[in-house]
């Protein structure tokens, strides 16, 4: 019974964890002339950004960081399974678009990777704009604010990551500022 009771409060924690990160995502802030277009591709690489500057800073946490930032991304593309079938994809197109999102997510982390871990706002602003079709000096407010929320986000424990609090820093950077010094 208390395996049962534990396991149904991460869960609400994860959810709550997920809602956050969606809210982040969607801040209206990121969005508009020279930033995110406000499109399904678009809130498409926000959200990976937003999952991805997580689990970067869940991965230098101790246990249960790792587990926790796992279980973020399964309920991310849980959520994804749900929004594909409302959409109206049959039981039979969902799981090949499950595995095409899921390749776009992991190649994407892998390229946002690399640039967020050398710091290299411009790589990021390139990459943010292949992947939208948009001149890399669209995505610089964007880039700026994916490495100063990095920054941000360095000083948070697990507890304020599950309790929705390492966002609270982002609410207060407008993605137009860019990195602060």
């Amino acid at each position: 019974m208390f395996g049962f009771a534990q396991r149904a409060t991460r869960r609400r924690l994860i959810e709550a964890l997920h809602h956050a990160v969606v809210a982040q995502s969607r801040s209206p802030a990121l969005y508009g002339p020279g930033l995110l277009p406000d499109t399904v591709e678009g809130r498409f690489e926000s959200l990976t950004l937003h999952v991805l500057l997580l689990m970067r800073r869940m991965r230098t946490l101790p246990p249960p960081a790792s587990d926790v930032a796992q279980e973020l991304v399964d309920a991310v593309f849980a959520h994804l399974e749900i929004a594909l079938r409302e959409s109206g994809i049959g039981d039979m197109g969902v799981p090949k678009r499950m595995k095409k999102l899921a390749r776009a997510f992991y190649d994407r982390t892998l390229k946002y990777e690399a640039a967020l871990e050398a710091g290299d706002a411009a790589a990021l602003s390139e990459e943010l704009a292949r992947r939208l079709g948009l001149d890399p000096a669209d995505m610089s407010a964007v880039a700026g604010y994916c490495l100063d929320a990095e920054r941000r986000l360095a000083p948070c424990d697990v507890e304020s990551i599950l309790n929705g609090r390492a966002f609270l820093a982002l609410d207060a950077v407008p993605a137009s500022e860019g990195p602060s010094p």
